[in-house]
């Protein structure tokens, strides 16, 4: 007999259910924070915890518990961490080769300063490649790239975690507007319109905020006229793509333009004062070798390799081919855990399954773009089999614990889905009535936080969002689209990514280090969100496309 949701378990009361299921939330703030904790292990004890908890709390099956929570470690390790050994095997490559030299010198010449580096690489580079492939891939890549630039390991993996923000809502080709869009039947180009009207004043700001984090005020004065060209080209691309193309290109489009923006600018201006960070061993020998454009093309040819390869990858055509392929791994129907679990009201107007099922599309995944990607590179860079398998296997060793820790903590993610968990909380923040719009982007955070992804939080809490506005007489395309862009300042500090930051960086065991420096900056971004849609709400809703032109 399937086992039903019941959201307010304890007393009928929402806010006791919501205050003891939240236990393995606070637990795993204190490890990272205050036990600092290595990830691996809180990870762990978080999966652990939670699954006592809501045996206890909601009277969830063991069975149950267990089934979602290995449904969880297998799409933690495929396809999360598979996207994660690759861009890493694919960065060690071109330091196994000699040739990642060369792509520092040609980073260099552009700028030797660390903050055009960090807006080149972390924010263009990054975006660009959220927007193609997502999941993990960006910030493995790009804080990889910024180490071997000469930034402090745990540095460069923050950095590239709080410039992975804006670029979010459109990530993977549009996947999280298109998840919101199938579970409210609103147009994915209408929230793609109102995303738009959102996150360009983030991405304008995110630039500035870097570079601020970085140098300081003085410090972002100082390269003023970079960071405008860097997040106005950005802003303004994403703005104009998003309300007039859609879901699916504000990223790659925006990303682009403002690489291209920077770059070119940086031809013709240079910041007054290089700036490095303090105790930087700096080589002032880096320039004094000057390599042709065609040994340059080389070095870079495993990234330009991994560009062509993402953006083929995420074609909505090369997606229906794999589908029809057979390449992909499906279990229709996970063991003990499909048609077992109900969802209940008023997450739903009446008892339904929640479905359990796991696909992985192994030869449409990013990770084996990224494989088929270094292979490629191998040769090319003149790397022999056995060499590049040493340093797969090398590569294998260094994320280990990484591993691990993305394991546990897609396991905690889909075992807070099916117990119930997420909706309970999400249903206590949804009942404040008229303030709900200022905490409808807190929501799409807490989804981020908990699963790690924008596109499963819209999933989670769309409908939710919808019909809450409804309610209150709120546009609810302004709350559906506030889910993802408050989703996308929360990405910072889910487990998930945090997992896959100190992984690319080596820095594993370290994920409490990593996750206090992004927390603080993550609260910040929120309240800004926070601030933005109240506004809109209730001050400028003119701003927001009607619900009459949306719907399909």
């Amino acid at each position: 007999m399937p086992w039903t949701h019941n959201y307010a378990a304890l007393g009928n009361s929402l806010a006791l259910t919501s205050l003891v299921v939240a236990i393995p939330i606070f637990f795993l703030f204190w490890a990272l924070t205050v036990k600092k904790m290595k990830g691996h292990i809180a990870g762990i004890w978080t999966l652990l915890l939670t699954i006592v908890d809501v045996v206890l709390v909601y009277k969830m099956p063991v069975s149950l518990a267990l089934s979602a929570s290995v449904l969880g470690i297998v799409n933690g390790l495929f396809p999360i961490a598979w996207i994660v050994l690759t861009a890493v095997f694919l960065y060690n490559l071109t330091v196994e080769s000699g040739d990642f030299e060369i792509i520092k010198n040609s980073i260099s010449s552009l700028s030797d300063d660390r903050r055009m580096q960090a807006l080149l690489v972390a924010f263009s580079f990054g975006a660009f490649l959220e927007g193609a492939a997502g999941f993990g891939s960006p910030v493995a890549i790009t804080a990889a790239l910024l180490i071997g630039l000469g930034f402090e390991p745990l540095y460069a993996a923050g950095v590239c975690l709080i410039a992975n923000t804006a670029p979010v809502a459109f990530g993977a080709i549009g996947a999280p507007i298109i998840a919101a869009g199938s579970v409210t039947g609103i147009s994915d180009f209408t929230i793609a319109q109102t995303i738009g009207r959102q996150l360009p004043f983030l991405s304008v700001f995110v630039p500035f905020y870097l570079v601020v984090l970085m140098s300081g005020w003085a410090g972002a004065l100082e390269v003023f006229p970079a960071i405008i060209v860097s997040g106005v080209s950005f802003a303004l691309a994403q703005f104009l793509s998003a309300n007039f193309l859609g879901a699916y290109l504000p990223d790659i489009i925006s990303s682009l333009f403002s690489l291209i923006a920077t770059a070119v600018f940086l031809k013709f201006w240079k910041p007054k004062n290089v700036f490095h960070f303090p105790n930087e061993k700096v080589d002032k020998n880096i320039n004094a070798v000057h390599y042709s454009a065609g040994r340059t093309f080389k070095a870079w040819s495993p990234f330009i390799i991994l560009t062509v390869m993402v953006s083929i990858w995420g074609l909505p055509t090369f997606k229906a081919f794999v589908a029809k392929s057979g390449l992909f791994v499906n279990i229709a129907h996970w063991p003990g855990l499909d048609g077992l679990v109900m969802k209940a009201a008023p997450i739903v107007a009446k008892p339904a399954v929640y479905a359990a099922s796991y696909r992985w599309d192994f030869f449409g995944s990013g990770g084996t773009a990224i494989l088929i990607s270094a292979i490629i590179s191998m040769f090319i860079l003149g790397v022999s089999p056995a060499r590049g398998l040493k340093v797969f296997l090398s590569t294998l060793n260094q994320l280990k614990y990484a591993l691990i820790n993305m394991g546990a903590v897609l396991g905690f993610a889909y075992l807070a889905n099916y117990s119930g968990l997420s909706f309970t909380l999400g249903l206590l923040l949804a009942s404040t009535g008229a303030a709900f719009p200022i905490l409808s982007p807190v929501l799409g955070w807490l989804g981020v936080f908990l699963t790690g992804s924008d596109t499963s939080s819209n999933a989670l809490f769309c409908k939710l969002q919808q019909v809450t506005a409804n309610q209150i007489g709120v546009n609810p395309v302004l709350t559906v689209a506030a889910n993802s862009s408050g989703g996308v300042v929360g990405k910072m500090i889910s487990p998930q990514s945090i997992a896959v930051a100190t992984g690319a960086t080596g820095l594993a065991g370290r994920e409490s280090d990593l996750f206090r420096f992004t927390l603080k900056h993550s609260f910040v971004f929120l309240v800004i969100m926070m601030a933005m849609v109240w506004l809109q709400a209730y001050v400028v809703p003119g701003m927001i496309p009607t619900i009459t032109a949306a719907i399909k």
